[in-house]
C-alpha cells in the first residue's frame, strides 16, 4: 500500500552560517543538520531565518509506504528538482513535531513518484 499524505510546495535555503533550512508550504519549518555518528537529521523549528541564498524548490510529496516489495516501509518524502527528477528521502519516524523535535532523514534512490526525461 502506498498511500499519498500530503503535497505541496517546498524550499530549501542556506543561512548565512551554512545550515539549511527545509520549509513545506511556507508553514512547516525544519533545520537539517548533519549530527556526527547520526546522520542527517531534521530538527523541528519556529525561527526566521535570514536567507543567504536558495537551494533549491519546488514541489514535494510525502507517502506512507507498507508492504510494497520493492519499497522500504517507512514514510517517505519526495523533492521535486528539476528537470523531471524526484529525490526521495526516508523518515524512520516522520517528520519532526512537537513533541519529538528531531527526526532522521536519509537519502534514498527509492523514488514513488516517476520521473519523466
Amino acid at each position: 500500500m502506498i498511500k499519498l499524505l500530503k503535497t505541496g510546495k517546498y524550499s530549501v535555503i542556506e543561512t548565512f552560517d551554512h545550515t539549511k533550512i527545509l520549509t513545506l508550504d511556507d508553514k512547516a519549518r525544519y533545520a537539517w543538520i548533519k549530527a556526527d555518528s547520526i546522520g542527517d537529521i531534521l530538527v523541528s523549528t519556529r525561527r526566521k531565518f535570514n536567507t543567504s541564498n536558495i537551494v533549491s524548490m519546488g514541489n514535494y510529496r510525502l507517502y506512507e509506504v507498507k508492504g510494497e516489495p520493492e519499497f522500504t516501509d517507512l514514510v517517505h518524502l519526495e523533492l521535486f528538482v528539476g528537470d523531471g527528477q524526484w529525490q526521495g528521502y526516508l523518515l524512520p519516524t516522520g517528520l519532526p513535531r512537537s513533541l519529538k523535535k528531531r527526526n532522521r532523514i536519509v537519502s534514498t534512490n527509492e523514488a514513488i513518484t516517476k520521473s519523466v526525461i
